[in-house]
């Protein structure tokens, strides 16, 4: 199922302290400049449109939120989110997450990373492209502190049960733990445009999340 179109963007909104690139990132990696105070920081990679990040930031005030969206009009339209409801707690980078954690993100830095509905690449021939590869799952442990999280959600079983293989040979993660499940009350209850569409329609959500040691 293809994203769909993306909603236009207020003018008047001003984006600024919302929305990065990759290269505007402080170097070496400070989030205080990036944030303006010091408070623990969780980072979704591929933020979609952005209602996590959105979400998570209102709820969670005294955490720092950053997200990763390689596709640009998406990227600019979740920070548009932010900026309208002035979460300054929240960041949006317009690049590529694996650039991220692969080349900026010092160890044990992050209190939590977030993976929700990666693409699938379906193709066996494609499925390199995939976000979660040992890398990638390596980087992330290497980032996150002691007992911090790792969560991972996807509606492709498949890809499920091929990344929990994946993390099993990823020593520092321990897991993966229960997730709670629960029917939502309203929108606001799904963490992302795209689990409210698959659970809309009726379809399987598969969660996990794993603790690192």
């Amino acid at each position: 199922m293809g994203r769909r179109a993306v909603p236009s963007i207020d003018p008047s909104l001003d984006l600024h302290r919302h929305l990065k690139t990759l290269d505007q990132l402080p170097e070496p990696w400070d989030p205080v400049a990036l944030f303006g105070r010091e408070a623990p920081l969780e980072v979704e990679v591929g933020s979609g449109k952005g209602l996590f990040l959105q979400n998570a930031a209102r709820a969670m005030p005294e955490h720092n939120f950053l997200g990763i969206e390689v596709a640009h009009k998406y990227a600019r339209f979740s920070a548009s989110r932010l900026a309208k409801r002035q979460l300054d707690n929240a960041v949006m980078v317009s690049g590529d997450g694996l650039r991220l954690f692969r080349e900026m993100l010092p160890n044990a830095s992050l209190a939590a990373v977030h993976v929700y509905f990666p693409d699938p690449w379906w193709k066996k021939r494609h499925r390199k492209r995939r976000v979660l590869t040992p890398e990638f799952l390596a980087d992330a442990a290497r980032t996150i502190q002691s007992d911090g999280l790792f969560h991972f959600w996807t509606d492709v079983e498949e890809y499920f049960h091929t990344t929990l293989e994946l993390l099993a040979d990823v020593a520092d993660l321990r897991g993966p733990e229960p997730v709670e499940e629960k029917s939502p009350e309203h929108d606001l209850d799904y963490r992302t445009h795209f689990e409210r569409r698959k659970r809309k329609d009726g379809l399987p959500i598969y969660r996990s999340v794993f603790t690192r040691v």
